[in-house]
């Protein structure tokens, strides 16, 4: 099989450098991300990574199609992704915990079955069809990495959300179409502007440092 011939340029649009892409985070890339207890930064490294946002087709770090997605994303303490599932695996390897994933089949967020305490190096994959929410549980600012399976974006809903979340988040003016896509509020750039404050507010609230100064740990 023959493949490609690459050059130097095209082989630098395949590093990602983290003080570069600790930048270009999304703060609202799905519905739920203004909701109380679910702030968190996220990252599109490798193709849309579940994105509710089309913002994510301007932010991506590596634009080349790969047959797997990949993100990153942080939150503060007590906040993370609300109850939802997927049509495929995702895996979530942690790089600064802890955090508790819990997981179920029953819609209401209120029902999980059960939960995992996952630490720094520790990894969880969640396979189709089940429910699950995480949340950093520490006291500064925890992050994660996550491979998704390849998924065509804006086919279908994804994430899968129970009624109730979906009610809440349009209670605030987010919602997705029937393909899964995000419909901005009219407001939109303001309100991504005042959430992205907040998010970088609280980072340096509970790591005592701007994200802009922060180095992942040696």
């Amino acid at each position: 099989m023959e493949h490609p011939k690459q050059i130097a340029e095209s082989m630098a649009r395949r590093v990602v450098r983290f003080q570069e892409l600790k930048h270009r985070g999304i703060p609202i890339m799905f519905i739920d991300s203004t909701l109380p207890g679910h702030f968190r930064m996220n990252y599109a490294v490798i193709g849309d990574t579940a994105s509710e946002n089309p913002d994510f087709e301007t932010q991506r770090a590596i634009t080349e199609p790969h047959n797997f997605q990949i993100g990153m994303g942080w939150a503060p303490p007590g906040h993370g992704p609300a109850w939802h599932t997927h049509d495929y695996t995702e895996s979530f390897f942690i790089l600064k915990g802890p955090w508790r994933f819990y997981w179920g089949y029953d819609p209401d967020p209120e029902k999980p079955d059960g939960y995992f305490d996952l630490a720094n190096w520790d990894m969880i994959s969640l396979p189709p069809g089940v429910y699950r929410r995480f949340e950093y549980t520490g006291s500064e600012i925890g992050w994660f990495f996550a491979v998704l399976e390849a998924h065509q974006v804006f086919t279908g809903k994804d994430p899968i959300w129970p009624p109730a979340i979906e009610e809440q988040a349009a209670a605030i003016g987010f919602r997705a179409d029937d393909k899964g896509k995000m419909i901005h509020p009219d407001d939109y750039a303001q309100r991504k502007a005042e959430h992205h404050a907040r998010l970088l507010a609280m980072f340096r609230q509970y790591q005592g440092i701007d994200l802009s100064d922060y180095q992942p740990p040696q």
